[in-house]
């Protein structure tokens, strides 16, 4: 880390809103004006709409994320966790990955650490919950269900082979619809592979608590993003919950019950916990409560967007906030890095307003849903193109949207990669299998050699 007389912008997260929040304020900055500290626990921004195809391998997971390293050249990148922040004394407490904690003082600072999974206290969902958050879990998704496929096509217990056919998915909203589609358009491809596996042999049930999917997009298009999956074989229980998991038995609160080898959970998300440790004014749920200038309120040095900010929607009227999306968070990280620079500068603040240009969903290949402007509605490949086009474009550099639409144009002529690589989350486990035996062996061996010698036999004696 280096040290500074500069002003140092601190910005807390390197999703949405840190990158391009540091990247607008970079832009705009005079040269030696200030130190742009991003610090994030991962080394990259994650392309969250993408993890669905990711997880279903239309996309290279490589391609979903952005170092930021690489995009913010000219910012000071720390990889680690604020832990808490000193408003008074304008310091923040910093874990690195290694290491002991360290403080660094800052003069401005922007708060994006986004938000994470919501839980609730399930019986069994922490032991054997899958996230939607992250690359890793959508690799972790994408490698544990062909496993399942795998083992299903070599056991000849029923039991066991049932269970591993058995997918549940908890959420229907972007998230959970989206993947759900996604891994069973996989499945469905893969099985065509496997001797003794075959679609119908497997069972997708999605559940959502309240009484329709994909709100985001409507309810017409809801209702026919809802046919379109029972279509599919994919059983959908709506307004209701499941109650526990345990030993991976899910129990639903309308009664069914099921042994089920993979349950993914993507029943929506809460802002970062650890706002509560920034000496910030929070919202009812959590949120950083901020002006329409995106200033938190009370302040004039700190400002946040985005997941983890209750941003007021001046383009809905009085008492709304902006939603939780993308959409809003990239043009919310922009203004805000204009007023960073305009508070630097002593100028005036400007308001964020986005008018919603609507909402784009895939449901597997050449399948979707689209509501633009709140008024047309698109379905089927069209909508499918729409959402395709749109966060092909939306996704950060150059680099990323080349890779992106590379990855789509070779599966235009490439049959899907249905290959399992479940072994990269123990690497070491084939190489541990062949070394401890022979240190074992080799331990056994000294440790005869040490009892032969004279003087062990001599001191045995005594």
């Amino acid at each position: 880390m280096s040290t500074t007389e500069r002003p140092r912008i601190l910005v807390v997260g390197g999703g949405y809103v840190g990158l391009y929040a540091a990247r607008r304020i970079l832009k705009k900055m005079r040269f030696g004006e200030a130190t742009v500290t991003v610090v994030d626990p991962r080394s990259y921004m994650t392309y969250q709409p993408f993890l669905p195809e990711a997880a279903a391998g239309s996309i290279s997971p490589r391609h979903v994320v952005v170092p930021l390293r690489r995009v913010l050249p000219k910012a000071e990148v720390l990889t680690g966790h604020v832990t808490s922040v000193d408003q008074d004394r304008k310091v923040a407490s910093i874990t690195p990955l290694v290491g002991d904690p360290y403080e660094l003082p800052f003069d401005y600072l922007v708060v994006a650490l986004g938000a994470v999974s919501r839980t609730f206290p399930i019986p069994g969902l922490a032991e054997n919950g899958i996230g939607m958050k992250g690359v890793e879990e959508a690799i972790g998704l994408r490698n544990h269900v062909l496993e399942q496929l795998d083992k299903a096509d070599s056991t000849t217990d029923e039991e066991v082979r049932r269970k591993a056919l058995t997918f549940v998915f908890v959420g229907g909203g972007f998230a959970g619809a989206e993947t759900i589609a996604e891994v069973e358009d996989m499945a469905r491809d893969a099985a065509k592979y496997y001797k003794n596996v075959k679609r119908e042999d497997m069972r997708f049930i999605l559940v959502e608590a309240a009484d329709r999917v994909l709100p985001e997009v409507g309810p017409e298009l809801g209702k026919w993003g809802l046919k379109h999956l029972r279509e599919r074989g994919i059983e959908v229980h709506l307004e209701t919950s499941m109650k526990s998991c345990v030993d991976k038995h899910v129990v639903l609160a309308n009664g069914l019950e099921v042994d089920a080898s993979t349950i993914v959970w993507t029943a929506g998300v809460k802002p970062n916990p650890a706002l509560a440790r920034f000496g910030l004014p929070l919202g009812p749920r959590g949120h950083v409560d901020t002006a329409p200038t995106l200033q938190v309120k009370g302040t004039d040095y700190v400002w946040a967007a985005g997941d983890n900010a209750q941003v007021p929607d001046l383009a809905s009227g009085e008492g709304a906030w902006c939603p939780p999306n993308a959409q809003h968070a990239l043009r919310q990280a922009k203004v805000l890095g204009d007023n960073v620079i305009a508070g630097m500068r002593g100028f005036p603040q400007a308001e964020y307003k986005h008018k919603n240009m609507g909402a784009v969903a895939g449901l597997g290949l050449h399948k979707g849903v689209a509501l633009l402007f709140g008024k047309v509605k698109i379905k089927g490949r069209l909508a499918w193109y729409f959402h395709r086009g749109y966060h092909g474009m939306a996704v950060p550099t150059w680099n990323r949207k080349l890779r992106v639409f590379a990855d789509w144009t070779l599966a235009m002529f490439l049959k899907r990669d249905v290959v399992s690589l479940g072994a990269v989350e123990n690497p070491r486990g084939g190489f541990y299998e062949a070394a401890a035996p022979v240190t074992a062996a080799a331990a056994a061996k000294a440790a005869q050699a040490a009892e032969s010698r004279p003087e062990a036999q001599k001191a045995n004696a005594s």
